[in-house]
């Protein structure tokens, strides 16, 4: 699953973007790339899921 995150702008931003994610699934693949603001992850875990975590820590998500 890619998504774009116009929020993520830089490593720091990444870190969050990944820990967000992680906190609902632990073993996710997580591959972030600050600099086109997309976010690549398997997971079983829905879109739903990711967007919902994702836009309470301030990164609104939306699927590429």
């Amino acid at each position: 699953m890619e998504l774009k995150i116009e929020n993520m702008t830089c490593g720091g931003c990444a870190k969050s973007v990944t820990k967000a994610i992680q906190s609902v699934d632990a073993n996710a693949k997580i591959e972030t790339d600050p600099a086109t603001r997309l976010v690549r992850i398997e997971t079983a875990v829905s879109s739903d899921a990711l967007q919902k975590v994702l836009e309470e820590a301030g990164y609104p998500a939306a699927v590429n």
